[in-house]
């Protein structure tokens, strides 16, 4: 428990974990065969069960965004790049009041926007620095996997229904996130959304190495992500109105 409450901004190097070691393959282990549980409950369940369902999981999301907070002034290593402004942070408070009121809106945000990301946290971790024993490294996976966990047990039980007509909506609510967040990363000197930079453990990287600016790849990953999102639905309501035609 050395290390417990250090952050990736204080930790000595070499302590911490390599993408697909033992202890990242683990996790996605864990979130695998939670999220298959939970598909499988979710779909037996009742609407009451459903909706206690949703509030627990938004609830087990707020508990460890404070988790993480109280970890932090513990620590004594709080700072303005720990508020809840990446966007799977946001999507935290989305799930929660989701959870209350669900909608066809957030229903799509959920889809395109959180499993996408949370996935990609999970299979590209940027806290390699932290070893398991580390409150951020613990928050880090638990967070991503509620996160995914979600919106993909609510599409597997039918109750979020992907439409390609949302798309814009989507992708505009998602750029107009993105400009207070830019203004936001000026003023506090921070990176929320990887807006700023992106690191080598980041996707986002392979674009700044080709173009020299990592943010060419937000389109490119963007429209890549919705073609393999969305594809399997266009093509299922194009035959569902053949047969219905």
């Amino acid at each position: 428990m050395e290390y417990f409450l250090e952050t990736t901004e204080t930790i000595m190097e070499g302590v911490g974990f390599t993408h697909y070691s033992l202890i990242h393959i683990l996790w996605l282990v864990l979130f695998a065969g939670v999220t298959i549980a939970n598909i499988i409950y979710y779909r037996k369940a009742s609407p009451e069960k459903r909706s206690q369902w949703r509030k627990i999981i938004a609830a087990l999301l707020v508990a460890d965004e404070l988790f993480k907070m109280a970890g932090l002034f513990i620590g004594g290593n709080y700072q303005f790049s720990y508020l809840p402004l990446h966007l799977c942070s946001i999507n935290i408070f989305v799930i929660a009041y989701h959870s209350f009121k669900p909608n066809r809106l957030l229903d799509s945000i959920l889809y395109t926007v959180c499993i996408p990301g949370a996935l990609a946290a999970l299979l590209f971790p940027s806290w390699t620095k932290l070893p398991l024993a580390n409150f951020m490294h613990i928050h880090s996976f638990t967070v991503h996997i509620l996160l995914a966990l979600y919106p993909i047990v609510l599409t597997c039980g039918k109750d979020i229904r992907p439409k390609v007509q949302d798309i814009p909506k989507c992708v505009g609510i998602l750029l107009i996130t993105a400009v207070p967040i830019y203004l936001i990363n000026l003023l506090l000197d921070t990176n929320f959304m990887f807006l700023m930079e992106a690191d080598a453990n980041n996707p986002l990287y392979i674009f700044k190495q080709l173009f020299g600016s990592h943010l060419w790849g937000f389109p490119i990953i963007i429209a890549g992500i919705l073609i393999v999102m969305f594809t399997p639905w266009y093509l299922y309501d194009r035959k569902l109105n053949k047969r219905n035609g």
